[in-house]
């Protein structure tokens, strides 16, 4: 029987060769993760310039239908026709074709063009029902849907920004939402869709589309953010749609400031409750002093009382003796 050798260091040499190909898988993974994370990182803000001010701006038209709430400006170029009028109640201003909404909807481009052209991306599948997404950019080269609800957790980060990019629609069920956690702001989210979007019966969408064709809102669908609509129409049934606003970051300094201000204000009041203290305490060894003073001066009076009515009868008593011995010679 032929005996194996040892070799000294072999059995050192595989282990070895195991950690560096454990280390090197390991390495990827994290190279992979590294990736994935800088995707989800490389989002950030789309600029809409003077379309910020809108909740409705549309290319060729507005129609509503039912009470409807605005709260924002709106208006629609080249095509300016607005119908619907007399139940739309709008907070902002109805710039129907004027020159601001001409120069939001030039704006409006340059928005669609930024969002459409951030990345990387991740992809993501087409029903976002069920999902919970941290900040990045998401795409999807046909259409994205959503049945349920839909997550966006910024992770304590108020300024955390979510882009979605729809090569295609934008469509969402009915009673379905788009939910803000952990400091997400509606501001802070925008959807590029590539032709229209259509948001369900009684649905919570939250964030700005930008559509390249038409928007729909379906009766009782419910709106904080925007619906920027580049070619065509917009379609609103008995909606509310709230313009979207980002908290503004002097909010917790100024809330601070007030707060010292509060403090320094306790502090005088406690200066001056010391001073009171201090005033207190000086009157009354002001009144000590007096009522000491007052013990003196009865005490000294009384003294010298006391010794005059002490000469007087001294006095009367030799008067007294003169008279006796007056007295005695004439006798």
């Amino acid at each position: 029987m032929k005996l194996s050798k040892f070799v000294p260091g072999a059995r050192r040499a595989r282990v070895g060769a195991v950690s560096i190909t454990t280390l090197v898988a390991l390495f990827s993974t994290g190279l992979l993760i590294a990736l994935v994370s800088g995707a989800q990182a490389a989002a950030t803000s789309v600029p809409l310039g003077t379309a910020d001010s809108f909740v409705v701006l549309a290319g060729s038209g507005i129609t509503n239908t039912g009470p409807t709430t605005l709260n924002g400006d709106l208006g629609t170029f080249p095509t300016t026709s607005i119908t619907g009028t007399g139940t739309l109640t709008v907070t902002g201003v109805n710039h129907a074709g004027d020159a601001v909404t001409q120069g939001a909807k030039t704006d409006l481009v340059t928005a669609y063009d930024t969002a459409a052209g951030e990345g990387p991306t991740s992809p993501i599948v087409a029903d976002l029902g069920g999902q919970s997404l941290v900040p990045g950019v998401y795409n999807s080269a046909s259409s994205i849907g959503l049945t349920g609800a839909l997550t966006l957790n910024a992770g304590g980060d108020p300024s955390a920004v979510f882009v979605f990019q729809a090569g295609s629609t934008l469509t969402t069920a009915s009673a379905s939402s788009v939910n803000l956690v952990n400091g997400a702001q509606a501001c802070n989210v925008f959807w590029q869709v590539g032709s229209s979007a259509t948001l369900g019966t009684n649905s919570t969408f939250r964030g700005s589309i930008l559509a390249l064709t038409s928007i729909t809102a379906t009766t009782g669908a419910t709106i904080e953010g925007r619906l920027l609509a580049r070619n065509a129409a917009v379609t609103l049934d008995t909606n509310t749609i709230t313009k979207a606003t980002c908290a503004a970051g002097t909010t917790t300094a100024g809330t601070s400031t007030s707060a010292t201000s509060t403090t320094k204000t306790s502090t005088s009041a406690t200066s001056t409750t010391k001073t009171s203290t201090s005033a207190t305490s000086t009157t009354k060894t002001s009144t000590s002093a007096t009522s000491t003073t007052t013990a003196s001066n009865t005490a000294a009076a009384k003294k010298k009382a006391a010794a005059k009515k002490a000469a007087a009868e001294a006095a009367s008593a030799a008067s007294s003796r003169q008279a006796l011995t007056r007295a005695a010679f004439t006798g």
